[in-house]
């Protein structure tokens, strides 16, 4: 079991709400809203880890994924990181930066549909989704 979420987490939560970037800026507008009820928080503490956006009552995280994801040995991060929170029964949805530039008003109508849809409610048989793309998203 990873250990629980720490104050320095917590402090260090914070301080990233007052610096996300300018696709988690976007996208933030319009989660913050509540879509089809649904009630985001950005910058969480999950454990150890800081999720870009977390969707409480669907149990998912939402990561923003710039160019530094595709840099170095981050990607094995990434993937140890998602493993570990999927054992907590989380699912992750990774998007990349640029599709929230592009189209935030698209993302966010996936990202709601994806935590609205019933395949939300999973049983311990496999992974969840793990990007939009996979799911036909972008």
């Amino acid at each position: 079991m990873t250990r629980s979420t720490t104050k320095a987490t917590v402090r260090k939560a914070r301080a990233l709400r007052n610096d996300m970037s300018l696709p988690e800026v976007m996208l933030w507008q319009i989660l913050r809203t509540r879509p089809a009820g649904l009630k985001f928080r950005r910058q969480h503490p999950v454990g150890p880890y800081i999720a870009d956006f977390y969707c409480a009552s669907k149990k998912t995280v939402i990561e923003i994924d710039g160019i530094a994801h595709d840099m170095g040995d981050r990607h094995l991060r990434d993937e140890r990181r998602d493993t570990i929170l999927r054992e907590r029964g989380l699912m992750i949805i990774r998007i990349p930066a640029g599709d929230v530039l592009r189209d935030v008003a698209g993302v966010a109508v996936a990202i709601v549909e994806l935590c609205s849809s019933p395949s939300t409610i999973r049983v311990a048989d496999g992974p969840p989704p793990h990007s939009l793309r996979e799911q036909g998203g972008f």
